[in-house]
């Protein structure tokens, strides 16, 4: 009980409140987006590489809207920008439930892309602004702990209520979001996020936003190499389910338990692995987990049954694990003061390689076949750690508060 009442006393009450929503929102989205692919090679006509394109452009929308938000965030305030994606989260997912035509997936999904890269950003940026410098390591373990949590559920809760309709999934992961909206709404105010945010707020424009991050190489660097860890991930989420459907009795059924262990991997093992990175640089622990996501991908090529897919997800969710939270921690001190959201927002600039993959992955796929597939995806996974080690060279150790800022306080 002591231990429970310190943990909870540890972290500002926000913070735990974005965790438990984390937990329920990754439920229901993993309930129904893992399995969108399938759902329209099922209900429409689209070939591989147009469902590849349809998914990867909620990605490409991502790119720009995290920066919008993330900066949005930092003018305007946390809470307008998390309440609006979530609202909007509940209408595209209640659209995806009723639309037949690939344009309105595509349109859908380029708005899921926008909420998504509004809501992410921003809270996490939101759970810095609360925690301690020495406890965000930690703090961003929670959160993907949760993420995680969340992911152990819904694939199969998504493969059930699929079975039942394929609609339905869709259907209660618009409802879970609407919830979760009005509950954050009411809990913030109840937690005095209007004070917060008079702190956190900064007199910050797109354009000095813009012109920061432009100038900031090791940033670069950071989003070219998480660009290319984001397309071989990306087809753990999208090819790997259409290969599995193809190649595999049972496809889409295995295909529902590899997610699923992939979060419950990440449940068991993100914090001793927390504990072995957090004694490491963050590069380290990126440039290990690239190894170890480049493994897992080979895996699924040299994999013919549930156990061999099994063993490939296990060691591709290592990666994950290190790779995640040492990569937002890396941005997190790149950040100079009163533009935390506008990094954050900006680290969606990666989402080129979530647009990029699942296209590369359909055409290899549909041309080549699998084991092409996944070869070339371990070699672009492995390359991610290049970038990631030229950042971390040119890196200052101490970040100051940005230009624009400085100018407007003189």
């Amino acid at each position: 009980m002591n231990r429970i009442r310190r943990f909870l006393h540890s972290y500002h009450p926000v913070v735990h409140i974005l965790l438990i929503g984390t937990v329920l929102a990754r439920t229901a989205s993993t309930m129904s987006m893992p399995f969108l692919a399938l759902y329209l090679a099922a209900h429409t006509e689209a070939s591989a590489v147009l469902i590849g394109f349809v998914i990867g452009a909620g990605s490409l929308a991502g790119t720009v809207g995290g920066f919008i938000g993330g900066t949005l965030s930092d003018k305007l305030g946390r809470k307008g920008v998390m309440l609006a994606a979530l609202f909007g989260w509940a209408v595209v997912f209640i659209g995806f439930a009723l639309v037949r035509e690939p344009v309105l997936f595509l349109v859908l999904n380029l708005l899921n892309g926008l909420c998504k890269s509004f809501y992410e950003p921003v809270s996490q940026a939101l759970m810095a602004d609360l925690t301690e410098p020495s406890k965000r390591y930690k703090v961003f373990s929670l959160r993907y702990m949760s993420i995680n949590i969340g992911g152990a559920v819904g694939p199969l809760a998504g493969a059930y209520f699929g079975t039942v309709n394929g609609s339905l999934p869709f259907f209660l992961t618009g409802l879970v979001y609407l919830l979760y909206a009005l509950i954050l709404f009411v809990l913030l105010a109840r937690f005095g996020i209007r004070k917060i945010e008079g702190n956190a707020k900064a007199p910050v424009s797109f354009q000095s936003a813009w012109n920061v991050i432009r100038r900031d190489g090791p940033f670069r660097l950071y989003i070219a190499g998480g660009i290319l860890g984001a397309m071989g991930y990306s087809q753990m989420t999208v090819t790997l389910s259409q290969y599995l459907r193809n190649s595999v009795a049972h496809g889409v059924e295995l295909f529902g338990w590899l997610m699923t262990v992939n979060a419950l991997v990440v449940i068991v093992l993100q914090l001793p692995l927390s504990s072995w990175a957090a004694k490491r640089t963050p590069l380290a622990a990126i440039v290990t987990g690239n190894v170890l996501f480049a493994l897992g991908i080979v895996g699924f090529s040299l994999s013919s049954g549930a156990v061999g897919f099994i063993a490939a997800m296990v060691v591709f969710t290592l990666g994950e694990i290190l790779t995640y939270p040492a990569g937002n921690l890396l941005v997190d001190k790149l950040a100079p003061e009163g533009m935390r959201g506008t990094y954050f927002g900006a680290q969606t600039f990666t989402n080129i390689g979530h647009f990029v993959g699942p296209l590369a992955g359909g055409y290899l796929l549909s041309h080549y076949g699998g084991s092409p597939l996944f070869l070339t995806m371990a070699a672009v996974t492995l390359g991610g750690s290049y970038f990631y080690a030229a950042g971390s060279r040119l890196a200052a150790p101490v970040r100051q508060a940005p230009p624009a800022v400085q100018e407007k306080s003189a």
